[in-house]
């Protein structure tokens, strides 16, 4: 895929759902938006990590809050390109490329939106590899690449700079601004050179996410089961399958925390599977034993249509599949657990991994 057009957009949102773990943002307002600045501005060349100067100054952009939120408080594209133009401006550089910070939802989508307005390539790469809340999650982190300056806009046209000692307090600043702008905003942050970009990114992001689109969407075409295809491809395993029975939902500091409880079907009937999620799935609980954790995958799929099923998506009576897939191998060094394994976000177990 040397570009991105209006046709890729479906699939690309389908398969950024799925690798969102639930998290994100939702992917249909990722599409809307993309799909309006690529009929306006024209298809957006798509360039792989290899493709990058040492010298290019590449510039991921983001939406930043609770999925939820968004919902009812829809971005917009002008305060996608703010967002871009306010960070490219206070560095003085001129930006040769946009990138993704995560593989989900509409956050593999918003960077599609800039890239079109700027009239610039996109990489095809993201700093996790999935989606994770805090936007000091990111695998540049591990290699020492500064979250600030980041810059912050809300769709009012309010905008701001931040610099912070660390990527953490940048996290901590920008969540504060985040929830004073509604609980949702556009940043951008993490601008690094070419040769940071091909160390510290995931490379090849929005090509499995146009990939896993298009399976779901040809298995459906031609009868077959769209989950088995999505497990196969990510190398993961199934872990259960079952209804919604109850979910506990709530926006706190910025984040949709909860937990959804699950009753078996099929082969677990009689069982019962927890989910636990801030924004995307965290743990993974089956009759209390854990199945799953961060840093790996943890995805909620529509049992029938193979369709990601976002947190803030999650309705009593829905059928479901949930799988786990592995995540990039650099979340399982002591550093990456440390940045985003299950004792950060409060769970005292070490992590369970597909292979665990």
């Amino acid at each position: 895929m040397a570009e991105i057009t209006a046709n890729d957009l479906d699939d690309i949102a389908r398969g950024a759902a799925i690798l969102g773990t639930g998290g994100g943002g939702d992917p249909y307002i990722g599409r809307l938006l993309a799909l309006s600045a690529v009929r306006e501005h024209g298809s957006v060349p798509l360039v792989q990590l290899s493709e990058l100067d040492d010298d290019a100054v590449v510039l991921p952009v983001a939406m930043m809050g609770a999925p939820t939120v968004m919902v009812e408080k829809l971005p917009s594209a002008e305060q996608v390109g703010l967002a871009a133009r306010t960070l490219a401006t206070y560095l003085g550089k001129e930006l040769t490329h946009i990138a993704c910070a995560e593989a989900g939802g509409v956050n593999s989508l918003i960077p599609v939106v800039a890239a079109a307005q700027l009239g610039l390539p996109l990489v095809d790469a993201d700093g996790m590899g999935r989606a994770f809340p805090e936007l000091q999650m990111v695998l540049p982190t591990l290699y020492g690449i500064r979250a600030t300056p980041m810059s912050i806009a809300d769709e009012k046209g309010n905008r701001g700079v931040l610099d912070t000692v660390d990527n953490h307090w940048a996290e901590r600043l920008a969540r504060s601004a985040t929830i004073d702008m509604g609980c949702s905003a556009m940043i951008s942050n993490y601008a690094m050179s070419g040769a940071q970009a091909r160390e510290s990114m995931v490379p090849g992001t929005l090509t499995l996410c146009a990939e896993l689109g298009a399976l779901v969407r040809q298995a459906r075409e031609a009868h077959e089961n769209p989950v088995e295809r999505v497990v196969a491809r990510l190398r993961g395993r199934t872990l259960f399958s079952g209804k919604v029975v109850d979910v506990a939902r709530r926006t706190v500091t910025g984040f949709a925390r909860g937990e959804a409880r699950l009753s078996g079907m099929d082969g677990d009937t009689g069982s019962e599977m927890l989910l636990r999620f801030q924004n995307e799935h965290l743990v993974a609980e089956v009759d209390g034993e854990v199945r799953a954790s961060v840093p790996d995958l943890i995805c909620t799929l529509d049992r029938e249509s193979g369709e990601a099923v976002t947190t803030e998506g999650l309705r009593y009576g829905q059928r479901v599949t949930v799988i786990a897939a592995p995540a990039d191998p650099r979340w399982h060094t002591p550093e990456g657990i440390a940045l985003a394994g299950p004792r950060y976000f409060g769970y005292d177990l070490d992590p369970i991994g597909v292979a665990g």
